[in-house]
């Protein structure tokens, strides 16, 4: 970026994949990562979580594996990402609540497999998306919790009583609002407006590129969460930073049309963006009037602190 000594710093605790360089494929290569992490920090990104999505098992760790060994090998890859943030697999299944993920691989809670992803991090996972409803009394988020890893809900419908119960175990963040949920939904009673009513129990991160959560809107939830509890992230995908062109995320084909954010091989619905944070920074500030220093606090600052990385 040609201003980019003007931009603050940049934490950005959900992406998939940057600049060629995919998290969920296992055969991910050191220069792909190596170059990914040099276009970060010509954005001014400072700090990333590369984020794991639903799969098999197998499919899993072995991404998860191979971050790890990657990080080992290049200083400035360890440098540029402090942890990982596992997206899945104890989401939703349900259309629209899944979302891009997998509906074949989401289920309940196991801690299991759990403990199998945490010592394959090798103490790296920082954060852990999670549907509430799929962790009967909170008892997955309660044990992760006290392995220090950070629980946040996403691609679910819990309803009240479920999303407080797994906050008093210790549920602490919400991934996505407005995304990971269907287009239509209950008018009043749903998702987006139960995390609303708990914003001042919760740390609520959002994809702020203008498609995911329309402008009119964004604003909207801006104004109900406070603004100590406010993340922007931008859940991007391989294809941010590369321009239109037809990618791929864990396997699956993603359509990017200029100016747009990647979609499904069939144009159907949103998967990951590919936004970048200095693009998001500038919307936010010019068209939302947000100060710069709620900015720098949204964009670096709380995801740093929430995650355990500051």
């Amino acid at each position: 970026m040609s201003d980019s000594e003007s931009l603050p710093k940049f934490f950005d605790l959900q992406v998939n994949g940057f600049f060629g360089a995919d998290f969920n494929d296992a055969s991910l290569s050191e220069s792909q990562l190596d170059a990914a992490v040099t276009r970060l920090q010509q954005d001014n990104v400072s700090g990333i979580l590369a984020t794991v999505i639903t799969d098999s098992n197998e499919a899993m760790l072995a991404r998860v594996r191979r971050i790890v060994e990657l990080r080992k090998l290049l200083p400035a890859a360890a440098a540029m990402i402090p942890g990982l943030h596992i997206e899945g697999p104890f989401i939703s299944p349900v259309t629209g609540y899944i979302g891009a993920h997998p509906a074949a691989h989401a289920r309940q809670c196991e801690q299991g497999f759990m403990e199998e992803l945490l010592a394959a991090g090798e103490g790296l996972i920082r954060l852990v998306t999670i549907a509430p409803e799929q962790d009967p009394g909170g008892k997955l988020t309660r044990w992760l919790v006290d392995q220090n890893v950070v629980v946040a809900a996403g691609h679910c419908d819990p309803s009240v009583e479920q999303l407080a119960t797994t906050i008093d175990q210790g549920l602490s963040m919400f991934t996505h609002l407005g995304n990971g949920c269907p287009q239509l939904m209950h008018r009043h009673d749903n998702i987006i407006q139960r995390v609303l009513s708990m914003s001042d129990r919760l740390v609520v991160c959002m994809i702020a590129d203008g498609f995911h959560v329309p402008l009119v809107a964004l604003q909207n939830y801006i104004r109900c969460i406070p603004p100590e509890n406010l993340v922007f992230t931008t859940d991007c995908i391989a294809a941010a930073g590369l321009g239109a062109g037809v990618y791929t995320l864990a396997g699956q084909q993603i359509r990017v049309e200029a100016g747009m954010p990647p979609t499904s091989a069939d144009g159907s619905h949103f998967v990951g963006s590919s936004a970048q944070m200095p693009d998001m920074y500038r919307r936010l500030r010019d068209e939302l009037g947000i100060s710069q220093k709620q900015l720098e606090y949204s964009m670096f600052e709380l995801p740093r602190r929430a995650t355990g990385c500051a």
